[in-house]
């Protein structure tokens, strides 16, 4: 199985200027446990988790001050839609994460994460 068949294609998208109350808001809303952080004046796409706000909030800092762009990751592995899963689930396992932004001719395709992975392994499984 391919990244592009267990990717989200739906991707939340924010700006490096939004504060990690409104990251943590909309990624809530769409039921999504990372945002894509698209900065056109600096080093292009990274990544804001879930797990990155609360290192902010345990660090006692201000959601309504801390800005995504302080605390998303830039140094993003992108994974292409023709890798296969078990490619896309060691990238991840060798980087310590569990999302990848799924790029194609240059703009983000989707997003996979390691609950996609599962999910198509198990679905995998039950099918056979």
């Amino acid at each position: 199985m391919r990244v592009s068949e267990g990717m989200s294609s739906l991707v939340l998208m924010i700006g490096p200027g939004h504060t990690l109350r409104q990251a943590a808001r909309l990624m809530a809303a769409r039921k999504v446990g990372a945002a894509v952080v698209h900065d056109a004046d600096s080093q292009g796409y990274g990544i804001l988790t879930e797990r990155d706000i609360l290192r902010s909030i345990a660090a006692e800092q201000d959601p309504d001050v801390e800005i995504a762009g302080d605390h998303l990751t830039r140094d993003v592995v992108f994974a292409d839609p023709a890798w296969s899963l078990d490619d896309a689930a060691a990238a991840m396992l060798r980087g310590g994460f569990r999302h990848l932004i799924v790029t194609s001719g240059g703009g983000v395709a989707g997003i996979l994460s390691m609950r996609d992975v599962v999910r198509c392994w198990s679905d995998q499984h039950i099918t056979v």
